[in-house]
């Protein structure tokens, strides 16, 4: 779901960017008001660094295409929604740099999509599917996250030219609905594991 540069013309770059800069900005403005702050940038930087490697692993799929898991609906259930949006820009700045993936001028975009709109669709579907079962809002937290920014990935590269709304929806739909399924499925694993092996964990204070 990286965005290369030169994709999105520079005037539309610019203002993800200022979206992305407004919303790191409330994130920091957060943080300075936690009593916790230590416990929390910990915590931050270790799911900074499992996202950086988890997501730069190709997996083979059906569609040919390898599958690269987000993470990001993870670390939002675990620390909250604008953490989700720290990590993803911090991560995405690490594999730009050593990996190649994504670009700078469409960073601001790739944080929109991937940290903003994955982020905050990821945490409310997960609180409002909470009471019901911790299995079902897991997956639905995480499945609709992935949903909602592939929604914004289309309407972002209808914005800008680079594709008709046939090809887009043809493409990417399918695909990330197969991963939001896989992606779901193994969060529901991993989180309720965590949850038990490390109860505290789910008692943390987010962002």
């Amino acid at each position: 779901m990286h965005l290369s540069d030169g994709l999105i013309p520079l005037w539309q770059a610019a203002i993800y960017w200022i979206i992305t800069i407004a919303v790191l900005a409330i994130y920091m403005y957060k943080l300075s008001k936690t009593e916790d702050k230590g416990k929390i940038l910990v915590n931050t930087a270790i799911l900074a660094a499992v996202t950086v490697v988890v997501s730069s692993i190709s997996i083979p799929s059906p569609f040919g295409i390898p599958i690269h898991l987000f993470v990001i609906p993870l670390v939002v259930i675990l620390l909250g929604p604008l953490s989700g949006v720290t990590v993803a820009f911090l991560c995405f700045i690490v594999q730009f740099l050593f990996l190649g993936m994504g670009g700078i001028t469409s960073l601001g975009a790739n944080v929109v999509t991937m940290g903003i709109v994955m982020s905050f669709s990821t945490y409310y579907f997960y609180q409002f599917t909470k009471e019901l079962d911790d299995r079902l809002s897991i997956f639905s937290g995480t499945f609709m996250g992935i949903i909602m920014a592939t929604i914004t990935q289309i309407i972002i590269l209808l914005i800008a030219g680079v594709a008709t709304l046939e090809v887009l929806m043809a493409t990417l739909v399918p695909f990330y609905l197969f991963v939001g399924v896989i992606e779901g499925i193994i969060n529901v694993f991993i989180i309720l594991s965590i949850f038990k092996l490390k109860p505290e964990l789910a008692k943390v204070e987010q962002i």
